[in-house]
């Protein structure tokens, strides 16, 4: 009899890690799985199963949300990681069943390049909103591609259009929502609260200690509880120091990480459980990719600024998506606090912002439509 399909689950970032390893976990035991995590050191896929293939570092992680990424990679030295990848690659073709790969365009690009074709593809960049594919992006999906999972209807017609088996089942961030062994409602001492999601790249402290600086803003009738969602990698006692707070560790560890104050702000770690405190929060603040779609798509509204170094661009674009259940404020402390001041002190508005980021953002159920079609 024949043994296990052997699968390997290419992505290229941390959010697209999650989600492969989290589409790894509900595998059936007929498929079996590796991950390539092309950047970074692809720690979602730790303790799931075996990684492998080189790992490029790049100072941006691969997040391009600032203006000037690529060219700061590529003058790092960023270029020097493609022909490793791209030879793993070539030898990957004879090594596994299927190849799945979880990003952008980028990863398409490698397999067509490395000769691999008949991939599935889950393009979870676009949103059907911003710039449609280009004639060449088509061309090569056609020739590398047996089926892509789209985050928009749009999308997948345009493909369709093309002859391409592209089909849109879903959000298939929504299935990955993290949860842990972490109960917000213990910690709970005011009537709402606020989720605080500074990100996982280099940026990260400095997010925190400006979400920080507009909190001391706002009145004491308004203080929220507050829930941080820490990243993997990163260090609490870092972000105390850029927030100016003290971190005190939490004595039974695993998914309680802790908590931050400065004697009128406490702020409690939830590590690996962003779904236990988006659920209880009201409102978020956050930097983050996956984890703003996440919230927007649990009817969280949320709150993002907007560095005078950040691609406007494409949060204009990915707005056109999220629509007012996204508001966009400058990165000022003043700007940010004056938008959560309204915010909490609005309820109306919070739960009709809330409901209008659900309705955009789409429910789960897209890792069982792409496990079917791996089983084919």
């Amino acid at each position: 009899m024949a043994g296990p399909r052997r699968l390997l689950f290419i992505s290229n970032g941390i959010g697209e890690d999650s989600i492969g390893a989290e589409i790894v976990r509900r595998l059936p035991p007929e498929l079996q799985a590796e991950a390539y995590p092309t950047l970074g050191s692809g720690r979602h896929y730790e303790g799931v199963c075996p990684i492998v293939g080189p790992r490029a570092q790049l100072a941006s992680e691969g997040s391009r949300v600032r203006s000037g990424t690529v060219a700061r990679d590529i003058a790092a030295g960023g270029l020097a990681t493609i022909p490793p990848g791209l030879a793993f690659m070539r030898r990957a073709r004879a090594a596994y069943d299927h190849i799945v790969v979880i990003g952008d365009f980028i990863g398409v690009l490698g397999c067509w390049l490395s000769g691999i074709r008949g991939i599935t593809y889950l393009d979870v960049y676009k949103t059907g909103y911003g710039r449609p594919y280009a004639a060449f992006e088509r061309w090569i999906i056609a020739r590398t591609c047996r089926r892509v999972f789209n985050r928009s209807q749009v999308l997948a017609e345009s493909l369709a259009a093309r002859h391409i088996d592209a089909r849109a089942v879903g959000n298939v961030m929504m299935d990955t929502v993290t949860t842990g062994d972490y109960d917000p409602a213990a910690r709970r001492r005011r009537s709402q609260a606020v989720a605080l999601l500074p990100g996982s790249r280099e940026q990260t402290a400095a997010n925190l200690a400006l979400q920080v600086a507009a909190l001391r803003q706002l009145p004491d009738r308004l203080l929220p509880d507050l829930f941080l969602g820490v990243a993997g990698g990163v260090d609490p006692a870092g972000l105390a120091g850029a927030a100016g707070m003290a971190w005190t560790p939490s004595p039974e560890g695993g998914a309680d990480a802790g908590t931050l104050t400065d004697g009128r702000l406490t702020i409690h770690l939830a590590r690996g459980a962003t779904g236990n405190i988006l659920a209880a929060a009201d409102l978020v603040l956050s930097q983050a990719g996956t984890a703003t779609i996440q919230a927007l798509g649990m009817g969280r509204p949320v709150v993002t600024f907007v560095r005078p170094g950040d691609r406007r661009k494409r949060f204009e674009e990915e707005n056109r998506l999220f629509g007012e259940a996204r508001m966009l404020v400058e990165a000022e402390a003043a700007a940010l606090a004056a938008a959560v001041e309204r915010l909490l002190a609005d309820p109306d508005e919070l739960a009709r912002l809330g409901t209008a980021g659900h309705r955009s953002i789409g429910g789960p159920g897209a890792i069982d439509a792409i496990i079917a079609s791996l089983l084919e």
